[in-house]
């Protein structure tokens, strides 16, 4: 049986069954919870149901109650039903009408925007664009926006803050596109040396693949073939330390000669320029922009045309000058093919008519200051080089090749000027003796550096010895090896064989005639050279001389042009080596005449000797035996010239002695001073005839003292009537006696026979010989008068 419920439990359960009647939701959770959370959740269940039968009773009672007025309103409602049918139709009318309005605007809005996006996506396409700074295709963006897109959406107001932004974006690219352009000058400012350096190279490596194709023989092609027997270098060889090869022109000797050199196109970035050119051309600006871009490059050029002060020391300054020269032209013929009108053939050739000149200037300028030919050769190598690039580029370089003919005189200049030094050293080193050899093979060797050839030497058994010196084979070696250097420069001038000839000719003249010539006339005119070295010096030249004939040939052999062909320069060597020769005949007869002089200065007479001695003086009589001495070494020497230098020294002998016997110093004269004089005459005359060199006939050389023997006979012999009977007279015995002369001599006599009485053996008749040497000057000074009056 159930406990029964308590009060407290009771009212707390109605409690919560009004706040479940009640129609305020908001605490019901509350309050099932407190059913669920207490101990009497059953009975509280058994109260609801309860209260749940109560509600359905009144509820039916109401219903009961109002049934009528339920029927009656349900009957009302029908007929309202088909009324709400009809009010629902009118509504959904409505609102398909608005649905389709709806629908219009969508599609027009739709069309709209369909127009407007390509706006925005070219607007959005177009910031992202010059964001990036990728200013050519936002250019063409902007381009496709304002002509096309922009046009049919203009009547939105958002389109027109975009056409009037266009003005300022266009603006806004010509100036950054300027400004890579700035940067694209600098930058091939800067870079115009390699570029140039470059362009040289593919220059060097076309023309050494041609002259491998080719192989040119003729003198106006390249390259000419050395001969064999040239000798050895120069010995005067260059010191300067800039000197370069032919090979190191580019320094490129250790690169492979196949690889692939880059253009200038794979050095430059030309799209700047090409960029900016089109973007100034769609912006309609494209003449400002010609005329800024060639005002900036012949500001570049003048600066590149400016050579350094020091550009003349090295070979390095000429190539970085023509680099830069190169690079520039190369930079400018790329636009010219390449950008359609930026820069036209006559702005090319204004600029290049213009580099031609000052470049021109510079070269004549700076190379005049260039001393030494390897430098200068050098340099002749590089101008051929830069031509020759700028040619393959179609630039006119004919005036380079004037300006190389003018370079080609001042290179034979210090050609000759090195070559003087060579000249020098060899005659200086010479020890001017004839060359011995001891065998065969020397024999050959010799013979193979000078062309000799003599029968009788080669029949001489060894040791033998040519009748030259050392300075005739290397004298001969460095005239060829001058026509070699000479031969260099010519190559690769476009000359032809002729003028290469007449070139190569013409400079050795100028070697043979003035540096040879002055080399030899130096040696021959020095203070200490002596009669030997004179005498070698005649034999050398005599060879030199001989051997023009081969140089000549040798000239034809590396020329190709006959010397039979009209206008071909003659050698001039002959000309050369006779007048040294002669000037060491000259010397040699100075030279004899000094050493007879000297002599003469021992010459100690007793002018007032009673009697004479029994021999010839001392000093004549060292004086013949020098004579003697020195003509037996003129045995190699031409016939004539001994024989002139025999005669020369002969006459001079006698006129100096004819001076002594006559100059004022001696006052009186005796008669045993006048027989000494006599012997040292007949000494003389016995030298003379004695044959001291071959050649002469009969009594010739005695000649030499026939004045001074008829004066001697006339005072010896005292035989004055012949001579004043047969005065002028061709068959006159003392015909060579000048009456002036006889008259001094007498008058020194005279004087002596008044203090010394000299003529003792005259004194039976003292008084008459006094007057009769009294009467003969008297008739002396009557012939004098008569034949001078």
């Amino acid at each position: 049986m159930a406990e029964p419920e308590s009060p407290e439990t009771a009212a707390e359960h109605e409690r919560i069954l009004r706040e479940v009647d009640s129609t305020d939701t908001a605490c019901l959770g509350p309050t099932l919870r407190s059913v669920y959370d207490g101990e009497e959740h059953g009975r509280f269940m058994e109260k609801l149901d309860a209260r749940i039968r109560n509600h359905d009773r009144e509820i039916e009672k109401m219903c009961n109650f109002h049934y009528q007025g339920f029927v009656d309103a349900i009957t009302e409602f029908l007929k309202v039903r088909a009324e709400a049918q009809k009010l629902k139709l009118v509504g959904a009318m409505e609102e398909l009408k608005q649905c389709r309005l709806q629908q219009r605007n969508i599609s027009a809005t739709v069309d709209k925007l369909t127009q407007c996006l390509p706006v925005l996506e070219m607007d959005s396409k177009l910031r992202e664009q010059m964001k990036s700074k990728r200013h050519y295709p936002a250019l063409k963006t902007l381009e496709h926006l304002e002509h096309l897109h922009l046009p049919q959406v203009s009547h939105y107001r958002f389109c027109k803050v975009m056409v009037d932004n266009i003005p300022k974006l266009h603006e806004e690219i010509k100036e950054v596109s300027m400004s890579d352009l700035k940067d694209f000058l600098e930058s091939i400012r800067k870079h115009s040396d390699k570029i140039g350096e470059t362009a040289m190279k593919q220059a060097q490596q076309q023309r050494n693949l041609g002259n491998v194709v080719s192989q040119p023989s003729k003198a106006g092609g390249r390259r000419f073939k050395k001969d064999a027997s040239a000798g050895s270098e120069p010995e005067v060889k260059s010191t300067s330390p800039t000197s370069e090869q032919d090979s190191g022109i580019l320094d490129v000797e250790d690169e492979e000669e196949d690889e692939e050199v880059p253009g200038a196109q794979d050095l430059v970035d030309f799209s700047p320029v090409y960029r900016c050119l089109h973007i100034y051309s769609v912006l309609g600006a494209r003449d400002s922009f010609e005329s800024y871009y060639r005002k900036q490059r012949r500001k570049q050029a003048r600066l590149v045309l400016q050579p350094p002060s020091n550009m003349h020391e090295t070979l390095g300054g000429y190539r970085k000058y023509f680099n830069q020269i190169v690079g520039f032209f190369v930079i400018e013929d790329h636009v010219l093919h390449t950008s359609q009108g930026l820069v036209d053939r006559v702005y090319i050739d204004e600029l290049w008519e213009m580099a031609l000149s000052k470049t021109i200037a510079a070269l004549r300028t700076h190379s005049s200051y260039c001393s030494d030919p390897n430098l200068i050769l050098d340099l002749k190598n590089l101008i051929v080089l830069f031509a020759d690039t700028l040619q393959g580029y179609g630039f006119p370089v004919n005036h380079l090749f004037d300006l190389l003919l003018e370079i080609r005189d001042q290179y034979s200049e210090t050609l000759l000027k090195k070559w003087a030094g060579a000249f020098r050293n060899i005659l200086d080193s010479d020890n001017y003796s004839p060359i011995p050899v001891a065998n065969e093979e020397q024999y050959q060797k010799m013979v193979g550096q000078f062309p000799f050839h003599d029968p009788e030497l080669e029949k001489q058994p060894f040791p033998k010895k040519f009748p030259f010196s050392e300075f005739v084979p290397r004298v001969y070696s460095q005239i060829k090896e001058f026509i070699y250097a000479c031969l260099k420069f010519s190559e690769d001038l476009h000359l032809s064989s002729t003028e290469v000839d007449d070139m190569i000719r013409k400079s050795t003249n100028l070697l043979l005639t003035r540096t040879l010539s002055n080399c030899l006339q130096n040696v021959i005119k020095r203070r200490n050279v002596g009669l030997t070295e004179l005498v070698q010096i005649i034999i050398n030249t005599t060879h030199l001389e001989k051997s023009c004939r081969f140089l000549e040939e040798f000239i034809t052999n590396i020329t190709n042009v006959l010397p039979e062909t009209v206008h071909t320069t003659k050698l001039y060597g002959t000309t050369t080596f006779k007048d040294a020769r002669h000037a060491a005949e000259e010397e040699i007869y100075t030279n004899l005449n000094q050493k007879i002089d000297q002599f003469l200065q021992l010459a100690d007479y007793d002018w007032m000797a009673v009697e004479a001695g029994s021999k010839a003086s001392d000093y004549l009589v060292d004086l013949i035996a020098f004579l003697r001495s020195t003509f037996a070494v003129f045995t190699h020497l031409p016939g004539k010239v001994a024989q002139t230098a025999c005669m020369s020294a002969c006459k001079h002998l006698a006129t100096s002695l004819t001076q002594l016997l006559l100059e004022a110093e001696v006052r009186q004269l005796s008669l045993g001073a006048l027989q000494q004089f006599n012997l040292d005459v007949a000494e003389c005359e016995q030298f003379a005839r004695s044959g001291p060199v071959p050649g002469f006939q009969g009594d010739t050389l005695q000649l030499a003292f026939i004045d001074l023997r008829q004066l001697l006979d006339l005072f010896l012999q005292w035989d004055w009537s012949t001579y004043l009977a047969d005065y002028g007279q061709p068959t006159c015995k003392y015909l060579r006696v000048n009456p002036t002369t006889a008259l001094i001599l007498l008058e020194k006599m005279k004087d002596t026979s008044r203090k010394n009485n000299v003529f003792a053996q005259f004194r039976k008749n003292e008084r008459d010989k006094q007057k009769l040497i009294d009467t003969v000057a008297k008739q002396l000074r009557g012939l004098i008068n008569t034949h001078h009056s």
